[in-house]
């Protein structure tokens, strides 16, 4: 078996998606043509968001390891004054 059909066959059984859309089919949540109508909406958003990501400017290199982490602690450098905070770029 190649890596592409193992890959189909594990979707199949346990993709999270797949199986709300039949929980919620058999459970009278909602419409096949519901679904068919947020799958619409879905689609749209991810096309949109991909197409600003790919007009959007690429940052440049010196700003490339800043807003790493959110909500970032100020850092700590051993051996200089305890009471002064090093303030991170974030």
């Amino acid at each position: 078996m190649d890596v592409l059909c193992e890959i189909q066959e594990v979707r199949s059984k346990s993709d999270p998606i797949t199986m709300l859309k039949e929980c919620m089919l058999s459970n009278n949540m909602a419409s096949v043509e519901e679904i068919k109508e947020i799958d619409v909406e879905i689609r749209k958003v991810i096309a949109d968001a991909a197409q600003f990501a790919m007009s959007d400017p690429e940052p440049p290199l010196d700003g490339l390891c800043n807003h790493i982490f959110a909500n970032e602690p100020p850092i700590e450098v051993c051996g200089t004054n305890p009471w002064v905070k090093l303030k991170s770029v974030s």
